[in-house]
């Protein structure tokens, strides 16, 4: 297995699927292999400022995996203490650097821990836990793919919201010549090894749309499976996903892609 920390510039072909002895395993050309026998699946939290919704988050996701770790990225609160004291592993960020460098954090430490797949969840409460065992199963079905909880977006979500997701859609989209139902959704299950080898660059919430415009051209194979959200009423929300400014972070992603200045 390669070092973990050589991973976040790391820049592989894509994996592809063999059959080894009657099992089959998807191989990287850098040898990292994953077979279903192997499989070995754990929670990573991205968290910052959710200190009063973690610690239910951790008590959900663990009634479907063994581990929970949580990367709280320089939150001001008490979001560390109460997600140990909910059972999570923790790993820090002294400063505040993005969602797409907890959730790089993470995936580098899981796989040093031995771990195959990372189950993203976000630390404010959306994700409904009982929504796992589906990602899951496909996860095992397919390990070698990014397996994505398109969300089944609220008729009552703020309008400059949906306008925001489907803007970031359309662009993510293109970039990736192909279609995605829900690029901004934290609820997946990356296989992770391959996904640090795609080598994404983002440091906050575009990561998550460049991650999967590398796996559209890389041959990672990627599946959607919907998934039902909780919308909390308007003010007792946690989000700071700024809808004009990280679609436009977004936006500043795509754009080499789609001029060619990276593939």
């Amino acid at each position: 297995m390669s070092d973990p920390a050589s991973l976040l510039d790391a820049d592989h072909s894509a994996p592809t699927a063999r059959k080894q002895g009657g099992q089959t395993t998807t191989a990287l050309d850098g040898g990292a292999k994953v077979s279903r026998a192997a499989y070995r699946l754990a929670a990573l939290v991205p968290a910052y400022r959710v200190q009063g919704t973690i610690a239910d988050v951790v008590r959900g996701v663990r009634r479907y995996v063994d581990s929970v770790l949580v990367v709280d990225d320089g939150s001001p609160d008490g979001t560390a203490e109460a997600a140990r004291a909910a059972g999570a592993e923790v790993v820090r960020h002294e400063t505040n650097r993005g969602k797409g460098a907890a959730l790089r954090s993470g995936l580098v430490r899981l796989l040093a821990d031995g771990y195959t797949h990372a189950f993203s969840v976000d630390g404010d409460g959306q994700h409904l836990p009982e929504e796992m065992p589906r990602l899951i199963e496909l996860s095992r079905a397919h390990p070698g793919a990014i397996v994505l909880g398109a969300r089944r977006i609220a008729p009552e979500q703020a309008p400059v919201n949906r306008f925001g997701n489907e803007f970031a859609n359309w662009w993510v989209s293109l970039a990736a010549g192909r279609e995605y139902r829900d690029t901004q959704s934290g609820f997946r299950i990356y296989p992770i090894q391959a996904t640090l080898e795609l080598g994404v660059r983002a440091e906050r919430y575009e990561f998550e749309s460049e991650v999967l415009i590398l796996a559209a051209r890389r041959g990672v194979e990627v599946v959607t499976e919907e998934v039902a959200v909780h919308y909390p009423p308007p003010d007792e929300r946690v989000s700071h996903y700024d809808p004009w400014r990280d679609t436009c972070r977004i936006i500043i992603t795509v754009v080499p892609f789609l001029i060619g200045l990276r593939r």
